[in-house]
């Protein structure tokens, strides 16, 4: 089936067929990354020429064009002049970007992106809480318990859950005050968000976070430095466990 008949566009007049074309251009574009992200089209190999590729998705010239650009202005290809289009290296991706993201898919456990997060909160989130302990205002505390509390009432929904534990670590980083951190916490938002869907999706209980996440939200009230500073690392830990186990839980990736 070509991404036309997927995207359910019929043969309507050029007028009504061009309402329709953004729903066509997000449909390619995903189905190239996707192919991309599962080796269909190997690292540093050339993508198929554009009639090759207008054939495989039952698309124009110019919608190809357009994907093209697309992707490699989130790093997956790149176009060489009289040349063609090539695969990049995984590194050159921009994983923190969360189209990136769910292009990638279940290929996060095998790419190990979630531990490559959590290192990346480790380096920073127990500053952010030694600072926030120190500088947020009656406010931003105020955003972060509601936050907690959200995360409290959601219960056994695992969606409403995650969202609000990507908005107390966001919150957390902007009452840092620290201008670096409080620009990572909008970069960073959607590989924290698959972080902790992951880890919240593999444990078997949430008691633990909400009481961790309670006792921070108390220390940032009584401006302690250090317990803010703990609990952020106990967040952590019990992070790095639950991530553990998703990615025992995922199943090894199939021989290609």
């Amino acid at each position: 089936m070509t991404v036309q008949e997927q995207s359910g566009r019929s043969n309507a007049p050029e007028g009504e067929g061009s309402v329709r074309r953004p729903r066509v251009q997000k449909n390619v574009t995903r189905a190239i990354a996707t192919d991309i992200c599962a080796d269909v089209f190997p690292i540093g190999a050339f993508l198929p020429t554009e009639a090759e590729l207008c054939l495989r998705y039952g698309v124009s010239r110019t919608v190809i064009r357009e994907s093209l650009k697309i992707l490699e202005s989130k790093g997956l290809v790149r176009g060489r002049s009289r040349v063609g289009t090539v695969v990049c290296p995984k590194e050159e991706w921009n994983i923190l970007d969360q189209q990136v993201l769910e292009w990638i898919g279940p290929r996060i456990f095998e790419l190990d992106l979630l531990t490559c997060v959590l290192d990346a909160r480790r380096a920073i989130e127990p500053f952010a809480a030694e600072f926030a302990a120190e500088r947020a205002t009656v406010q931003e505390v105020a955003e972060i318990e509601r936050a907690w509390q959200a995360m409290r009432d959601a219960e056994g929904d695992l969606e409403a859950f995650t969202k609000a534990d990507v908005a107390f670590h966001a919150g957390l980083l902007k009452a840092s005050h620290n201008q670096v951190f409080m620009q990572l916490a909008s970069i960073i938002q959607a590989a924290l968000e698959f972080s902790l869907h992951a880890s919240n999706e593999a444990a078997d209980a949430r008691d633990e976070a909400v009481e961790i996440h309670r006792r921070l939200v108390e220390a940032l009230r009584m401006r302690d430095r250090a317990a803010a500073r703990e609990c952020s690392h106990r967040m952590l830990d019990i992070a790095a466990r639950d991530i553990a186990i998703a990615v025992r839980n995922h199943p090894a990736p199939a021989e290609r």
